[in-house]
């Protein structure tokens, strides 16, 4: 998660947040023909979420390439794993 961001005035909660991958190749895998992979991907992640706290969601999610990112102890301590 990049930011969250709560509107007590419209009730509404604005989430960046991305997905890493470590191949460039693995980019079209997730993003699918047209984004329909990803918008599928964000529509069931964002009704998950609105269900776990209860108010509108509005989420925007990107698709970043970082090499060996399951390796890189620094990274996984940034992602709290």
């Amino acid at each position: 998660v990049e930011s969250f961001k709560e509107d007590t005035e419209k009730k509404l909660v604005t989430i960046h947040a991305s997905i890493v991958i470590e191949k460039k190749s693995q980019k079209g895998i997730i993003i699918g023909k047209g984004g329909k992979k990803l918008k599928s991907i964000g529509i069931a992640a964002r009704k998950d979420i609105e269900t776990l706290i209860g108010e509108k969601v509005l989420l925007k999610l990107w698709v970043k390439v970082k090499k060996n990112w399951s390796q890189d102890e620094k990274f996984l301590k940034e992602l709290g794993l």
